[in-house]
């Protein structure tokens, strides 16, 4: 009989093992991955039954289907080195415990290992933010949020819940607008995390329109159910600019902090901006980049007469050219995004299309960012990896977190709760 040299988290995913299953579990590879990321803590025997047997399952497998016999303890040490063999790893000596809800692609995450946290529970249902995150963290964010399986899986004692939820109106029965009424919307599934596990500390990060959405009823409701029915802490929320934190971006987004009542906190203060200067030339690929990113003499024309439109019916719709001594406006997915963030480049050389374009590429150096360069203006670290697609990659730092405000907030937050 044969022994296989090593195995990999990818195979839990084959076909043929699926088929075997009695019981398939959709977040088989999730139950693996923070089991094997706890397995140094007491927090791993809150996933070792269902890990082990999933595990088991699969030896099983392997010895009666291919033939290859291999040991649990041996299989583990394989997954093990898969697991922590990652560029952003747990922190040895970690010093509180940490969720991550609604994750993407780990803005929460890293800005919470980056001052020593340990992440112990992840959800992110979008398949391709999960690889992302799993390039980068080693761990498999479980998938639907608001399905009781999925948050039966999520541990105790742990002292910060983070979560970026989406903006969704409530249907308000009453006048106060109180727990039940945010039924059908995320943040009720956040709501029940907090009164069920009570952490002693939460984090919840949203778009700047938070504040008038729905004439403001969302935000008031919110802060109702933070504070009246789950009785937190909570002081007025803040507008925070992520370009007053190191990263040249003009990104606004509204911070909410709450505080367990016994952890006594009854004052908090949100992080002074720094006093670093910095621009889009900080960031700039220190290259040029290839010729896909400068864009067609065709569509710079679109992008002209789009924008002439617009200002003759008196709007400010258009794009927008960042010089290197700027700051890029608020990176978004869709809409005009990458096009109010166009920059120049005159280093290229090589004006020979890569892609299929409608005329020739422009000789004025006009490109689009590049993902690594979006990447920079939310303050990923450049050793982060970007397994995905230009397309996709895109869309995930467009929907991330600006990872310094992040982390000068969670500080802050800490300096109260330890």
């Amino acid at each position: 009989m044969k022994t296989k040299e090593k195995i990999s988290i990818d195979e839990f995913d084959g076909k043929r093992f699926q088929i075997r299953l009695v019981e398939p579990k959709a977040d088989k590879k999730a139950v693996l991955t923070h089991y094997l990321h706890n397995i140094h803590n007491g927090v791993s025997t809150h996933y070792k039954k269902d890990a082990l047997k999933i595990l088991n399952e699969y030896l099983e497998y392997k010895e009666q289907d291919e033939n290859i016999s291999m040991v649990a303890e041996e299989a583990l040490q394989h997954l093990l080195f898969e697991v922590e063999n990652v560029p952003f790893p747990t922190p040895d000596n970690y010093t509180f415990k940490f969720i991550d809800l609604f994750a993407g692609i780990g803005g929460f995450r890293l800005a919470m290992q980056n001052i020593g946290g340990k992440c112990v529970f992840t959800s992110e249902w979008d398949k391709e933010a999960q690889k992302t995150y799993r390039a980068n963290f080693g761990e498999i964010p479980f998938g639907d949020i608001t399905k009781p399986q999925v948050k039966n899986y999520i541990p105790d004692n742990f002292d910060l819940l983070c979560a970026g939820f989406p903006c969704q109106a409530f249907s308000i029965a009453g006048k106060r607008g109180g727990f039940d009424d945010t039924r059908g919307t995320l943040f009720f599934d956040v709501a029940e995390i907090i009164k069920k596990h009570k952490p002693k500390a939460i984090f919840l990060e949203n778009v700047k329109g938070l504040r008038s959405h729905d004439k403001g009823k969302t935000l008031e409701t919110i802060l109702n159910v933070l504070r009246n029915d789950l009785d937190y802490y909570v002081p007025e929320p803040q507008i925070i600019n992520a370009k007053e934190f190191g990263v040249p971006q003009h990104r606004e987004r509204i911070y909410i902090v709450g505080f367990r009542k016994d952890t006594g906190v009854t004052k908090f203060e949100y992080p002074k901006p720094t006093k670093k200067k910095v621009k889009f030339a900080d960031i700039k690929e220190k290259k040029v980049p290839p010729t896909k990113y400068f864009l067609s003499t065709q569509y710079v024309q679109t992008l002209v007469n789009h924008k002439a439109r617009h200002e003759g019916k008196g709007n400010g719709f258009g794009y927008a050219i960042i010089p290197d001594d700027g700051i890029a406006n608020a990176i978004v997915v869709g809409g005009m995004g990458r096009e109010r963030n166009l920059v120049y480049d005159h280093r290229i050389t090589d004006y020979t299309p890569t892609t299929h374009i409608k005329g020739t590429v422009n000789r004025e150096g006009i490109r689009k960012m590049t993902p690594r360069e979006w990447a920079r203006l939310q303050g990923f670290p450049d050793k982060y990896v970007i397994p995905v697609a230009d397309a996709s990659a895109y869309k995930q730092f467009g929907n991330s977190v600006a990872v310094p405000a992040i982390q000068a907030t969670a500080a802050k937050i800490l300096e109260l709760i330890f």
